[in-house]
C-alpha cells in the first residue's frame, strides 16, 4: 500500500482514483479544479481525503497521479505555483495518464530528474467505459527502474501495462493508437452507409463480416450506434481533433505521412460545424448521405 496523490477527476480520472482506492488499497488524496468534484469523489468512496491544490495533494505521497486536458493543463498541475512538482519528496514518481505531446512528456521528466523525481508518460486507451472497469490499456515511456515501481499501482485500473521506451514514448504509442482509430472509423463509416444505401440488411451484414478479417472493436462496439445515428456517449470529436493536432504535429517533425489522417481531422471538423463537438468519434458517419428508412 502507497500514499497515492489523483489530480483531475474527470469522466477517466474519477473511476480510475477510485480503483486505486478500492483495488489496490492505497490511501488516496484527490485533488479537481472544481473542487465540489473532489469532496463529491471522497463522499462517494467514504475514504480518500480532497485537498486544495496539486500541491497539497502530493506532499508525502509515493505516487502522484494525474489525467487532465492538454499540455498546458498539464504544465499548470507540475510547474504551476501550486504544482505537485514543489511539494514531492526526492524519489517520487510522477505518473501522467493525460494525452498530451511527447514534448512536454520529455520536458517534464527533464525537470522531475532534476528535481531528484521519476515522471512516466502513460496515456491509456480503453475511452470511459474501460476507465470505470478497470480495464484500460496504459502505455509507459520514462526510465524502466520508476516503471516498475510504479506498475502494481497502475495495474489497478489497467488490463495492459507495457513499457514502450524512455520518456515521450507512451505518448506516441497513443498517437499511433489515435491514427489507426481514426482511419479504421472512417472505413467502418462508409462500409455501414454503403451497406444501407445498397438495402442490405446492416445487422445480418456485420454479423457475417465481423467473423473474418473486417473485424474490430469499433464494429462489435459501435455499428449499432452508428446505424441508429447515436452519438451521444463516448470519446468526444473535441478531444479525438486535440488529438489528432498533436499526432499531424509530431509527423511534421519526424517526417511520417499521415494523409488519412489529415483527411480525417478534417471530417471531424465537419462533425463539429454540424453541432457535434460532444458526440462520439463514430460519429463520422453523420456527414455521409443515407437512405431515410428506420435505423435498427
Amino acid at each position: 500500500m502507497a500514499n497515492v496523490a489523483w489530480i483531475g477527476l474527470g469522466v477517466m480520472g474519477y473511476p480510475m482514483a477510485g480503483h486505486l482506492l478500492t483495488r489496490g488499497g492505497h490511501d488516496v488524496s484527490v485533488y479537481n479544479r472544481t473542487a465540489a468534484k473532489a469532496e463529491a469523489w471522497v463522499a462517494a468512496y467514504g475514504a480518500g481525503t480532497a485537498k486544495a491544490t496539486p500541491r497539497a495533494a502530493a506532499e508525502g505521497a509515493d505516487l502522484v497521479f494525474c489525467c487532465v486536458g492538454n499540455d498546458d493543463d498539464l504544465r499548470q498541475m507540475t510547474l504551476g505555483p501550486d504544482g505537485a512538482f514543489h511539494a514531492m519528496r526526492e524519489g517520487a514518481i510522477f505518473i501522467d495518464h493525460t494525452t498530451a505531446s511527447a514534448d512536454v512528456a520529455r520536458e517534464l521528466a527533464a525537470e522531475a530528474t532534476r528535481r531528484g523525481l521519476a515522471f512516466i508518460d502513460a496515456p491509456v486507451s480503453g475511452g470511459q467505459a474501460g476507465a470505470e472497469a478497470g480495464q484500460l490499456t496504459v502505455m509507459c515511456g520514462g526510465d524502466a527502474e520508476a516503471f516498475r515501481s510504479a506498475e502494481p499501482a497502475i495495474r489497478a485500473f489497467a488490463r495492459a501495462v507495457r513499457l514502450m521506451g524512455p520518456s515521450g514514448s507512451g505518448q506516441l504509442a497513443k498517437m499511433v493508437n489515435q491514427i489507426a482509430i481514426a482511419g479504421l472509423l472512417q472505413g467502418l463509416s462508409e462500409a455501414i452507409a454503403f451497406a444501407e444505401n445498397a438495402g442490405l440488411d446492416v445487422a445480418a451484414v456485420i454479423d457475417t463480416i465481423s467473423k473474418g478479417a473486417a473485424q474490430s472493436w469499433q464494429m462489435e462496439n459501435r455499428w449499432q450506434t452508428m446505424h441508429a445515428r447515436r452519438f451521444d456517449f463516448g470519446f468526444a470529436v473535441d478531444w479525438m481533433r486535440k488529438d489528432l493536432g498533436i499526432c499531424l504535429a509530431e509527423a511534421r517533425r519526424n517526417g511520417a505521412a499521415l494523409p488519412v489522417t489529415e483527411i480525417v481531422d478534417r471530417f471531424y471538423a465537419e462533425v463539429q460545424d454540424q453541432g457535434g463537438s460532444r458526440w462520439d468519434t463514430s460519429s463520422l458517419i453523420a456527414r455521409l448521405p443515407s437512405p431515410s428508412a428506420s435505423r435498427a
